[in-house]
């Protein structure tokens, strides 16, 4: 099993005929994911072509969603026009939004996230790598790749990903598969200060996926998100968790790469991140390289196989 998207999932890609969202296009119609629209308005009637792959061009989302059944849509929009992006699909009535852009303002995203609630669909980001439910064929071949991550890296399994961060999720990842642990999905859910969802809201469908065995939890110096996510887990998750926070070295007051990444409050430093996740039985891995060892530490110590 896997959480918000399968194999089978219809995507759409908003951008699809710009370089950067027609380079991953191309990436994730060759990893097998169910690509069944594009839209660029203006560009309505025309295919994206890629290999034996012939994908119809839309104007708008709707349009789109009423010619597939698209229920995904990604967004490779510039920032200016990003947020209006990603309204158009949650007005088309999609099940999930995927925002890979970086740099959208946050006065649009407040925007944004006014709009959305109450609303059946849910964002992923933005500023995100996106997600990826890895297949059963070779290099994880078949599965669903929205985003920017390399898809060969994954493996099918039991392992759900969780992280702010696109570059150590995909350290994860690797590690995981480098020891043969596949993973159930990877969610890289972004590092800007606004945004979709939480921690703490993929952290609830891993402990629902019964398929899910065990989990890494990947952070970062800003916000009390990890925080929420590790006393919902002390109170509410029965499963192994592994936990990494990156900017034990940042110094107070200064961004670190992500917009979010800044502290500001006593929850926010990295050493206050740590002792949580350690007070809430979260197993904490203290450098990048031990994130898969230390979900095996934890899956052993709970008697629970990942594999």
């Amino acid at each position: 099993m896997s959480i918000l998207i399968t194999p089978q999932s219809k995507i759409l890609i908003q951008g699809i005929t710009g370089d950067f969202g027609g380079r991953h296009a191309k990436l994730s119609l060759d990893y097998g994911t169910q690509v069944v629209a594009g839209v660029t308005p203006g560009k309505g009637g025309l295919f994206f072509e890629h290999g034996t792959h012939k994908v119809p061009i839309f104007n708008s989302v709707a349009e789109a969603v009423a010619a597939t059944g698209a229920t995904v849509a990604v967004v490779y929009v510039p920032p200016p026009f990003a947020g209006d992006a990603i309204l158009e699909g949650v007005d088309a009535g999609l099940d999930l939004v995927v925002a890979i852009t970086e740099g959208i303002p946050i006065k649009d995203m407040i925007r944004v996230k006014r709009a959305i609630a109450g609303k059946k669909t849910r964002l992923i980001g933005p500023n995100c790598p996106g997600l990826v439910t890895p297949g059963t064929g070779k290099d994880s071949f078949g599965g669903c790749r929205i985003g920017i991550a390399p898809g060969y890296i994954h493996k099918k399994g039991h392992v759900g990903v969780v992280s702010r961060s696109g570059t150590l999720t995909y350290e994860a990842v690797f590690q995981l598969t480098s020891k043969g642990i596949g993973q159930s999905t990877a969610v890289g859910i972004g590092g800007d200060p606004v945004n979709g969802t939480s921690h703490l809201d993929v952290i609830k469908l891993f402990n629902e996926d019964p398929d899910t065995h065990g989990i890494i939890l990947i952070g970062e110096i800003g916000g009390n998100a990890e925080v929420e996510a590790a006393r919902w887990i002390k109170a509410n998750c029965k499963k192994p968790v592994a936990g990494f926070i990156a900017g034990a070295t940042a110094p107070a007051g200064r961004r670190m790469g992500h917009a979010g990444a800044i502290v500001g409050g006593v929850e926010d430093t990295a050493e206050a991140k740590i002792a949580v996740f350690k007070e809430c039985g979260i197993e904490v891995a203290e450098t990048p390289s031990d994130m898969a060892d230390a979900l095996i530490r934890s899956a052993k110590a709970k008697g629970v196989t990942l594999s």
